[in-house]
């Protein structure tokens, strides 16, 4: 079906949610820090990106605000997925380029329905 690249540190949040999508049909490619995740945005072009926030080199704010910015992955929907849950937190993951919020840990309905939602633009 599509392709989503899932950038977290977290080998536990990766298997759960790889499970959950690999079984609807859809490819998950994975990246374990934000320079890693914008890295394989560009080279990758996924069709959807799951971002967790806190990661070590680069955060996901500043990655999802990298993508965004950048003409070549500007289009792919950037899904935020963290266990940050302010209301500041969501308002500054939008204003960075984000499509949508999950907080964790997300439901598997939750986090095939955001899929799905961005997929259909």
């Amino acid at each position: 079906m599509s392709r989503i690249l899932m950038v977290d540190d977290s080998p536990t949040e990766i298997v759960v949610a790889k499970k959950a999508l690999e079984g609807k049909g859809h490819t998950v490619i994975t990246a374990s820090n934000g320079a890693e995740g914008v890295e394989k945005a560009k080279t990758e072009k996924p069709d959807v990106i799951l971002m967790d926030i806190v990661m070590p080199d680069m955060n996901g704010f500043k990655a999802t605000r990298e993508i965004s910015k950048n003409p070549e992955t500007s289009g792919i929907p950037v899904i935020i997925m963290s266990s940050k849950d302010q209301a500041t937190d969501m308002e500054w993951a939008k204003r960075q380029g984000a499509t949508s919020y999950l907080v964790k840990p997300a439901s598997e309905a939750d986090l095939i329905a955001a899929v799905e939602q961005a997929l259909a633009g």
